[in-house]
């Protein structure tokens, strides 16, 4: 099933999501949706308070990537009760774009190299390091389930320059190329 994507200005993105377990009700069925999903939007990750559920699942696919970024090529992953554990190096800057906030890219400064721990489908606990635009991708993820977007992280110029286009994303005057879901019902 291909969710609609939760657009901003929506209160479950702004929602630090909650853990799940191997009982999770339909979790298996959930994930592989959030793959379609994520596929038939075009996008290089999706968490799941992005289509409106407050838990703590992410799925990215990177390997579209991997001609700029060769670390990308092949890395496909679910994460389940992720907990960022450490970020370290230098900050650097990308231009990133989000699901939920369409039409919108800007630089945003990240450190290249994370700590994450977390657990995979079958519920099997990894302790893993991540680097360069993977770690990014992991960050961006992973700030969706403590609430965060990447327009939190922009200078107060940056985001009083986007804030119409912000407002008219949450009342949902725009036409993206997939189904979403608005925080308020459409204005002209």
């Amino acid at each position: 099933m291909i969710f609609p994507i939760v657009a901003y200005g929506h209160p479950t993105l702004r929602k630090k999501a909650e853990p799940v377990n191997a009982d999770t009700p339909g979790l298996q069925e959930f994930i592989k949706d959030l793959w379609e999903t994520m596929y038939a939007t075009d996008g290089i990750g999706l968490a799941a308070p992005q289509v409106n559920r407050s838990i703590r699942v992410f799925v990215i696919d990177t390997d579209v990537l991997s001609e700029k970024f060769p670390e990308a090529k092949g890395f496909k992953k679910a994460f389940i009760n992720p907990q960022l554990l450490e970020e370290i190096g230098n900050e650097w800057a990308y231009s990133e774009g989000c699901l939920s906030i369409p039409d919108i890219h800007e630089d945003v400064y990240r450190k290249p190299r994370i700590h994450l721990r977390y657990q995979d489908e079958n519920f099997i606990e990894h302790d893993e390091w991540f680097e360069g635009i993977v770690a990014r991708v992991i960050q961006h993820e992973y700030d969706h389930l403590e609430g965060i977007l990447f327009t939190d992280k922009l200078s107060p110029l940056r985001k009083t320059m986007l804030s119409g286009k912000l407002n008219n994303i949450a009342r949902g005057r725009i036409n993206p190329p997939y189904r979403m879901v608005f925080a308020s019902p459409k204005k002209k």
